[in-house]
């Protein structure tokens, strides 16, 4: 699926398009260590995240299950730029069909690990939990920085962009959805 030849190429190229030398000793091996980089933080491109979830267990447990502050790094598919922050996964089981906690984490690496917008990943998330335990419902909350804003553009540091997917009844029930958003405050 990579293609590290032609990364090594292109990188070559950026280099020469911005006036350095990719020839002068600092710069030699960037070309292979930009390959193998990407090969490490796209990794997401070749696996399917909702594979994650495929191991469940039965547990006479049917309310909220919350992994907060899960670390998220991507990388935003507009300028090439990383946005980093933290992830918050709120499901409820259905028939008691529950997960492994790191299970929900792997699911947030795998979307995250592509490049991405964050919008789009906040729902990928919720909509794979959904599918795959079939949950009563599901929320997810990413607060994120993006350097896209923080190290170019309007160069706004420590600006946090914050979405939100809610499925299911923690969508259909305020009550709920309040006290999901309440718990990941906290």
């Amino acid at each position: 699926m990579f293609d590290d030849a032609k990364i090594e190429h292109a990188v070559r190229m950026i280099l020469e398009a911005i006036g350095e030398d990719p020839d002068r000793e600092g710069l030699q091996e960037t070309p292979a260590r930009v390959a193998r980089m990407y090969r490490e933080i796209f990794y997401g491109l070749a696996e399917d995240p909702e594979l994650h979830l495929a191991k469940t267990f039965s547990e006479d447990h049917d309310e909220m299950v919350i992994v907060k502050d899960i670390p998220l790094y991507s990388v935003c598919e507009h300028h090439l730029l990383p946005f980093y922050g933290k992830a918050h996964v709120a499901y409820i089981p259905r028939k008691g069909n529950v997960t492994g906690l790191s299970k929900l984490a792997r699911v947030v690496d795998g979307f995250a690990r592509r490049p991405q917008l964050q919008e789009r990943l906040t729902s990928q998330i919720a909509d794979s939990i959904m599918k795959r335990l079939k949950a009563h419902g599901v929320l997810v909350v990413i607060e994120a920085e993006h350097m896209c804003m923080t190290f170019r553009g309007v160069k706004k540091p420590g600006s946090k962009t914050v979405t939100s997917a809610v499925r299911g009844v923690l969508h259909k029930h305020q009550a709920t959805r309040a006290e999901a958003f309440a718990l990941i405050k906290d």
